[in-house]
């Protein structure tokens, strides 16, 4: 059994077709189908449903991609050990967040690069809370920021970052800019444009409206955070963000950003990794700088007030 053929077998089951996992693997696609089969002989179990076209994976050869992805996981977090070990560590660092935590991963990803300046980081800033854990447990990413909850199954690890509160963003010119304070039942009233129904931020939303005996209506719906903001710029739309990211916008000219009351509820937001040991050592070292960087001092300077840079 090969590294190889385990690679090909992860990639047919992500692609879904035989000619995508092969230009994935930068292999012909002969070559692919080959391996696999010649895995499949190994195994002595059929992976792979075959007709006309790919079927999809067999039940053999669903439990098979669990494995190969995690020995092919192991394989990489051996690598980066010796490599830590001989020259500091190097290589590439995945991390995924859901969308409302994206302005906080800048907190965590400058000091990482500053004490690990051979390391990469790629971010994917656009996803649903399961899918964070989801790909976690597919070795996908290497670490994970969305919402923490009790219910964290238990082969996962968490370290808090910051509690997410809520502003209602609004115009200049609407009648709620003077007040201090805004209600949910103040928001419910407007013309709202708020995230999108499957996303986790938007069901901590519909919760915070349900327990003040409220149900939005929004007439626009997005999952872009950065949509909201333009939105609201038009002066047609009212919206409801968390405070975190006014760090990253400020409060855009002509806009105000009133604190969300009645209640004013917080939700936990932190960095999420594998419980796995040893367990991957770019997870460790973004854990490492995690438990060092008060990132939410750091969300509550806002762009433009003495301290922020």
């Amino acid at each position: 059994m090969l590294f190889r053929q385990l690679e090909y077998l992860v990639a047919l089951s992500r692609e879904r077709h035989f000619a995508r996992a092969a230009q994935a693997c930068y292999v012909s696609q002969p070559a692919l189908s080959e391996a696999i089969r010649k895995l499949e002989d190994e195994l002595d179990v059929p992976l792979v449903r075959r007709g006309r076209k790919y079927e999809g994976l067999t039940p053999e050869g669903e439990r098979i991609v669990v494995w190969a992805q995690r020995i092919l996981a192991d394989r990489d977090a051996l690598k980066d050990e010796v490599g830590a070990l001989r020259t500091g560590l190097s290589g590439r660092i995945r991390i995924g967040s859901v969308p409302t935590a994206s302005g906080a991963v800048s907190q965590l990803t400058g000091p990482f690069c500053a004490a690990h300046p051979l390391v990469t980081v790629e971010v994917i800033a656009d996803l649903q809370s399961q899918d964070i854990l989801r790909q976690l447990q597919n070795f996908e990413i290497d670490a994970g920021i969305t919402y923490l909850h009790k219910g964290l199954p238990e082969h996962f690890q968490a370290v808090p970052l910051y509690q997410e509160r809520y502003v209602l963003l609004i115009t200049t010119a609407d009648g709620l800019a003077h007040r201090t304070t805004a209600t949910w039942a103040d928001a419910a009233r407007l013309p709202l444009c708020l995230l999108s129904e499957v996303m986790q931020g938007r069901r901590v939303l519909d919760e915070l409206f349900a327990e003040a005996g409220l149900s939005p209506s929004p007439r626009v719906e997005t999952d872009s955070v950065a949509a909201l903001f333009a939105h609201v710029r038009t002066g047609r739309w009212a919206s409801i963000v968390p405070h975190a990211w006014l760090h990253v916008f400020g409060v855009p000219h002509g806009m105000r950003a009133v604190p969300m009351v009645e209640p004013a509820r917080t939700v936990p937001v932190g960095l999420v990794t594998t419980a796995r040991e040893p367990g991957s050592v770019m997870a460790r070292a973004l854990t490492e700088t995690a438990r060092h960087t008060d990132v939410a001092a750091a969300l509550e300077r806002l762009p433009g007030e003495p301290g922020h840079r």
